[in-house]
């Protein structure tokens, strides 16, 4: 009787009971965040689903920027960066199901190296002078740039001085980002990409898919894309978006400053820069032969 077995190896020790129950109720609250769509994965594909859904591009026929119209923000890249575009840098935690699923407020941006035409990254040409939609853009006047309506939320793209509580994460230079307020935090104007040019275009109309600079109106700094701070987003690594101008030993200012407004090929084959780079380049050509055009 001293060596007899006193406890089998199927016998349950401990809070076995606690443990059971805190397992069932573990899985009973997965299956209903799972009904319910809430689970981390199901959030990540139904905003990848909904902010990567294509875009139509304004196609431009008389080869100008006009109020209305819907463009892409495409920097082609320099010594240590590939081409990008300005994005929609939203992850699970910007969106929100009231009224209707869309992106809320503040949202911040990136510049994303794989350029498609898409909610994520279609801007709106938008007045803040009363100019009417169809007019032509100027050169040095003040307008906005606007997400699309629906799941982008219509946010505008909005800038600050930079302070100690508000700046980029990673240069801590100006902050861009994207906000519901359409106030004069949220205006900029264009710019000609040559300084010696500058004061010969000031008034005249925009042409579409050329360089040119995005200069926010209260600041004066010029919307910056930077090749050597990167940002970890749901969307892969991309590039950080500032407004700092940046100068050359000329004082002028740097590809990072440099920036297309895209529009869309007439013949339906998407973004005119990327299907048609010679046109894009010719264009930019002629502008600098006749600034009037």
């Amino acid at each position: 009787m001293a060596h007899a077995r006193t406890y089998r190896t199927n016998v349950k020790i401990g809070n076995w009971t606690e443990d059971l129950r805190l397992e069932e109720d573990a899985k009973k609250e997965y299956l209903e965040k799972k009904e319910r769509g809430e689970l981390a994965a199901q959030k990540i594909d139904f905003l990848k689903k909904n902010i990567l859904r294509p875009v139509n591009l304004t196609v431009t026929n008389d080869g100008r920027l006009h109020f209305g119209d819907v463009v892409m923000l495409v920097n082609m890249g320099g010594e240590n960066r590939v081409p990008s575009a300005v994005s929609i840098n939203a992850d699970i935690n910007s969106l929100t199901k009231v009224p209707s699923p869309c992106i809320q407020p503040p949202c911040g941006v990136s510049a994303g190296r794989g350029i498609q035409a898409c909610t994520r990254t279609a801007f709106i040409i938008t007045s803040v002078d009363g100019t009417s939609e169809g007019s032509t853009l100027h050169f040095e006047q003040s307008f906005a740039l606007k997400t699309t309506s629906g799941f982008a939320g219509g946010l505008y793209l909005t800038s600050d001085l930079q302070s100690f509580q508000k700046c980029a994460k990673k240069s801590r230079l100006q902050e861009v980002n994207l906000d519901d307020n359409k106030c004069f935090l949220s205006r900029w104007k264009i710019a000609h990409f040559d300084p010696q040019e500058r004061l010969e275009y000031e008034g005249q109309p925009v042409p579409a898919n050329v360089k040119v600079l995005i200069i926010h109106c209260k600041t004066n700094h010029a919307l910056a894309v930077l090749g050597d701070q990167f940002l970890w987003t749901t969307y892969g690594k991309e590039y950080e978006v500032t407004a700092h101008t940046f100068l050359d030993s000329h004082k002028a200012e740097q590809d990072n400053n440099h920036w297309i407004l895209c529009t869309s090929d007439p013949a339906g084959n998407g973004p005119l820069l990327l299907n048609h780079p010679q046109s894009a380049a010719d264009n930019e050509e002629l502008t600098q032969t006749n600034p009037g055009i």
